[in-house]
């Protein structure tokens, strides 16, 4: 079973689950990464300064790192259908506030409902997955290549919105956006889903999870994964112009050409997901990312940087889903899981650029994005861990059960 394509597997419900799912993690990647196009669009329309401004993306973050409790608690109480519908409303009001009002007090509130829409849907969306696709490696990465291809939209849309109504455009954007949030509350409204997995053994409500030491590695290679995919995507252009390496449209080509090759990565990654081991999968992906990102850092040629920049988002791609695939059934077995997990990686999102700024400010913009080489060594670490301990585990029990772990 597990070397047969999981989608084949699925019957008509579960199939329109999972669709349901991809459309609305596209939808998710559009409206998380358009926030940074539309911010100095916000800012000339209500006039912000640069304070404010930065605080609205903090909002945002700090509402996807709260989210990670709210997702795991609230289908408890409301049900699983119930409260993913609720909290995805959050994106609805959040684009409206913007639309609506220049008051920065309520703009960071709706900057804060984006986020708490992004991760409850993440948080959401990769439970599901995991469970309908039974941890297919594959499932996540095609799950994770659709946000990409959300995440790739969203400068077209603002573009083509800027260009029929000029500096008001962004607003027609948002507008889009709250459509489309709207198109995913009535899809997730008739997926048929019980309020507790999809499992045989009994659901455990509590947070003993925490101390299985699987977990607690792959919590580690999520944040420091996380520590260096946040900064090196927020800094990277940055970094190209203030070192005087190239222009800043060769740069933002290659801003867009990573998120290209992520999308290609994911869905290579998925065509192999369950075909090749998570250990060998996760130590080729983490390897290759420690070294694309040092021929990065160690040249100024643009060559050399742009195949760098293909290497780098190759090998970037498949680290998320494919860790957490590795921790598929702890994720099954305690609802709390994905949501705890998520926001220990979101608190790497939120450190690391904000280490990377102060060293900047300290020693310069070359040392900065260097402290991102110690993110990946220690994610690397926390592969290796994981690796010797599906190795051990598949010693101890001397069966098939690990062979695709």
């Amino acid at each position: 079973m597990k070397n047969q394509w999981f989608y084949t597997q699925l019957n008509k419900d579960e199939r329109y689950i999972l669709n349901c799912c991809f459309f609305v993690f596209a939808v998710n990647g559009l409206y998380s990464m358009i926030l940074g196009s539309l911010l100095p669009l916000i800012s000339v329309e209500y006039e912000l300064n640069n304070t404010v401004s930065g605080g609205l993306i903090s909002a945002h973050q700090a509402g996807n790192l709260i989210a990670g409790f709210i997702a795991g608690i609230l289908p408890l109480y409301l049900g699983r259908k119930k409260s993913i519908i609720f909290l995805c409303s959050f994106v609805v009001m959040g684009f409206s506030i913007m639309i609506l009002t220049g008051n920065p007090v309520l703009l960071i509130l709706g900057f804060l409902f984006t986020g708490l829409s992004r991760g409850s849907i993440s948080n959401f969306n990769n439970t599901i997955v995991n469970e309908i696709s039974n941890s297919s490696p594959a499932a996540l990465n095609i799950l994770h290549s659709i946000f990409a291809v959300g995440a790739l939209t969203s400068p077209f849309l603002v573009i083509l919105s800027t260009n029929i109504s000029g500096e008001l455009g962004w607003k027609i954007a948002a507008g889009f956006i709250i459509i489309l949030a709207i198109i995913s509350m009535l899809l997730f409204s008739r997926m048929k889903i019980g309020n507790t997995g999809k499992k045989s053994e009994k659901v455990k409500m509590s947070y003993e999870f925490l101390k299985n030491k699987d977990f607690c590695i792959s919590a580690g290679i999520l944040f420091f994964y996380l520590c260096a995919e946040a900064t090196i995507n927020g800094w990277m252009v940055k970094y190209f112009i203030d070192s005087s390496i190239m222009t800043i449209e060769y740069a933002q080509m290659l801003a867009s050409l990573l998120w290209v090759v992520i999308l290609a990565g994911r869905l290579t990654c998925a065509f192999w997901g369950d075909r090749i081991s998570k250990k060998v999968l996760l130590l080729i992906t983490s390897c290759g990312t420690a070294a694309f990102y040092l021929l990065l850092l160690s040249t100024n040629n643009l060559k050399v940087i742009t195949i760098a920049i293909m290497g780098l988002g190759f090998s970037m791609a498949g680290i998320y889903p494919t860790t957490i695939s590795t921790v598929g059934n702890i994720i099954k077995s305690y609802p709390m899981a994905m949501g705890v997990l998520l926001m220990l990686g979101g608190i790497g999102a939120i450190i690391m650029p904000i280490i990377t700024g102060a060293l900047s400010d300290a020693f310069g913009i070359f040392a900065g994005m260097s402290a991102i080489v110690g993110a990946i060594v220690l994610m690397i670490i926390c592969v290796i861990l994981n690796v010797s301990r599906l190795k051990m585990q598949l010693k101890v029990n001397g069966n098939k059960e690990f062979e695709n772990i």
